[in-house]
């Protein structure tokens, strides 16, 4: 196969673009908000709105189910409208959107905050890769993705320390305040991405020159063009296993901040600390080392690889935390936590810098909008079925839960490659002869 000029890789040197510092100043504005809201929502909630847990748990698994689905129809609006406006539209609903949790008192206003909330997050994802894709190089969005990634880590740290003001304090007021801070934060979030530089709308498919979908032998792609359809991706079944594949690896998400502590409380209560001190340790290292572990991503059969490898880590975490579940002195279940919880932030790392060079590469660049909102549905349905699912399999299954979660989590990695493989077979931009590649100027 033809060398695919998207796998071009900048010097690990290369400075930040003005666009690219922007896009991190954004990213970190909003991940203080988040960090604030999501560490003091719950007990607000539940301590101050007076929700039950059951019905709290049931509105954010209706308004996420509703955010999954959200996100390809705007992100579909990003690519016909252009990314940046979208974008910085959907930062201010969701201003507006958390500024109106000041004012719940009941569960169905709560309901419906919720679900537009997660509509909104939904598609400010969608829209801020695409936007991504449209001011970053081919050879350089792995890399800008990494350097965000961490941004948000540090975002979220600082913001989860906000928030935890708000818990001590535990006055109506102090957890209004970390609100506040949460809708000044994407306030501030969508005036920023206004100060990107504009990025066209993309060119409809039946624009584009017919050129454009030959393939290196002078043949012609017609799968392309069965999906010219307004959501292409629906119809994209290939794009769709990818996407699923990508969605088992990420149940990883709920482990640190719902069933780790779960775990510890059903075990060890004394140990109760190590919970939030595991999930600063997470955090904390993806801020430190998800650029480096992104560097050796530069393509598909690197990003297959990196997230194959993920998957064999994850597996190893599963077996640490597994082990914690014999009955083992305290220092030793500390101790193999901190160790499950290591390796589990090494495999999140190597399946995020992979997930990113797939989920471009395998997207036609007229349609990352719709692309990036699919792809991003992972993200929702392992918030909805996540905790249901592991709190079932971890908490109820012990040590051999654990084993079946880590088993499933390398299938998922060694999937990823062989589908991969057979989405490329019906992408032209991938099998193109190849051309001359110009990395943007940066600086």
């Amino acid at each position: 196969m033809a060398h695919h000029p998207r796998s071009i890789v900048p010097s690990r040197r290369t400075p930040l673009s003005g666009s690219q510092r922007t896009l991190a100043t954004a990213q970190l504005v909003s991940a203080i908000g988040d960090g604030a809201y999501y560490t003091s929502s719950a007990l607000y909630f539940t301590r101050i709105v007076g929700l039950s847990p059951t019905r709290l748990g049931l509105g954010l698994a209706v308004a996420w189910a509703i955010g999954s689905v959200a996100g390809v129809p705007l992100g579909h609006l990003a690519d016909r409208r252009g990314p940046r406006g979208t974008a910085a539209a959907l930062a201010l609903a969701t201003a507006a959107v958390v500024a109106s949790f000041l004012v719940v008192d009941d569960f169905l206003p709560f309901l419906v905050a919720a679900c537009l909330y997660a509509t909104a997050q939904s598609g400010l994802g969608a829209a801020r890769q695409a936007l991504v894709g449209g001011l970053v190089p081919d050879g350089e969005r792995t890399a800008a993705l990494a350097r965000l990634q961490a941004t948000l880590n540090a975002g979220l740290a600082v913001g989860a320390a906000l928030g935890g003001v708000a818990l001590t304090v535990g006055t109506r007021a102090a957890f209004l305040a970390a609100f506040t801070l949460t809708a000044l934060g994407f306030l501030a979030t969508g005036l920023i991405l206004l100060r990107l530089p504009a990025v066209a709308p993309a060119v409809l498919p039946a624009a584009l020159p017919a050129a454009k979908a030959g393939l290196a032998d002078g043949t012609t792609a017609d799968a392309p063009r069965r999906r010219d359809g307004g959501f292409a991706v629906l119809a994209d079944r290939r794009y769709a296993v990818v996407t699923l594949v990508n969605t088992v690896l990420l149940l990883r998400m709920p482990l640190l901040s719902l069933v780790i502590p779960l775990w510890i409380a059903d075990r060890a209560p004394q140990l109760g600390w190590l919970g939030s001190a595991l999930f600063v340790l997470n955090t904390v290292g993806v801020t430190l080392f998800q650029v480096r572990t992104a560097r050796a991503v530069t393509g598909l059969p690197s990003a297959a690889r990196a997230v194959r490898q993920a998957g064999a880590v994850l597996l190893a975490s599963c077996a640490v935390f597994a082990l914690s579940a014999a009955p083992v002195p305290v220092w030793a279940m500390a101790a193999l936590l901190v160790g499950g919880a290591v390796l589990q932030v090494v495999g999140e790392m190597k399946q995020s810098a992979g997930s990113w060079q797939i989920a471009f590469d395998l997207a036609p660049a007229d349609r990352l909008g719709q692309y990036q909102g699919f792809f991003g549905t992972g993200v929702a349905v392992a918030r909805t079925a996540g905790p249901l699912l592991l709190t079932t399999l971890l908490l109820d299954g012990g040590g051999p839960g654990w084993l079946v979660l880590g088993v499933l989590f390398l299938a998922a990695g060694c999937a990823m490659g062989p589908a991969v493989r057979h989405a490329e077979r019906d992408r032209p931009w991938l099998t193109a002869a190849p051309t001359t590649a110009t990395l943007a100027p940066t600086g």
